[in-house]
């Protein structure tokens, strides 16, 4: 499923280059949740809707998991009087797009995400944990979030071992982008103060 998903964009680019040939139809959110209430989707089954496409995602090896709780731990334990925490929950992005970020911080207060998921303007920072899953992560996923607004996304990279911070989105791209790796720290724009260690959310140096 990981080879599916790193050619997903080269598939809807061919899809687009072939428009004469045939037409790909997008599916929306509200078609998406259909499918699931339809059975044709199985519950839990890992996808996720992006760009009107349904995106399968590939299994969680160990160390995307052990990401994944780190952030989340340490996220909890941080933020969780000044934020909402989910741990991959959806953001409403638009009527095409519904994606999972492994982690998000969303403005407070938590009550009113019982009744709809969180949109751009709520959300304070997405963290995407990135293996196989990089590409897909740093390139349809991210210009997916520049697009809707999403004013902060992280990039946990762990091949390499670093953090890719993105901040001020602009059209499908955010204008400002940098690195950080182990020994330093980053703070989300949304909390200066609170300094997050990148070595406290890696694995373990190899």
């Amino acid at each position: 499923m990981s080879e599916m998903q790193a050619t997903t964009e080269e598939t809807i680019a061919a899809a687009r280059t072939n428009r004469a040939n045939f037409t790909v139809r997008p599916l929306t959110v509200a078609e998406y949740y259909r499918m699931a209430e339809a059975g044709i989707l199985a519950p839990r089954e890992p996808v996720e809707l992006l760009d009107g496409q349904l995106i399968a995602m590939p299994p969680m090896g160990p160390p995307h998991g052990y990401t994944v709780h780190a952030v989340a731990r340490y996220f909890f334990k941080r933020f969780s009087e000044l934020a909402y925490v989910s741990v991959q929950g959806p953001v409403a992005l638009d009527r095409w797009s519904e994606p999972q970020p492994d982690v998000m911080l969303s403005a407070l207060p938590m009550e009113q995400y019982a009744v709809a998921h969180p949109t751009p303007a709520q959300v304070l920072l997405v963290v995407e944990v990135a293996a196989s899953s990089l590409r897909y992560d740093a390139g349809m996923k991210l210009r997916a979030y520049a697009r809707g607004g999403v004013r902060e996304c992280w990039i946990v990279d762990l091949e390499h071992e670093h953090v890719d911070v993105y901040r001020e989105p602009d059209g499908e791209r955010f204008k400002k982008h940098r690195r950080v790796g182990r020994g330093k720290s980053i703070s989300p724009l949304a909390f200066p103060d609170d300094a997050v260690a990148v070595t406290d959310i890696l694995p373990p140096a190899r």
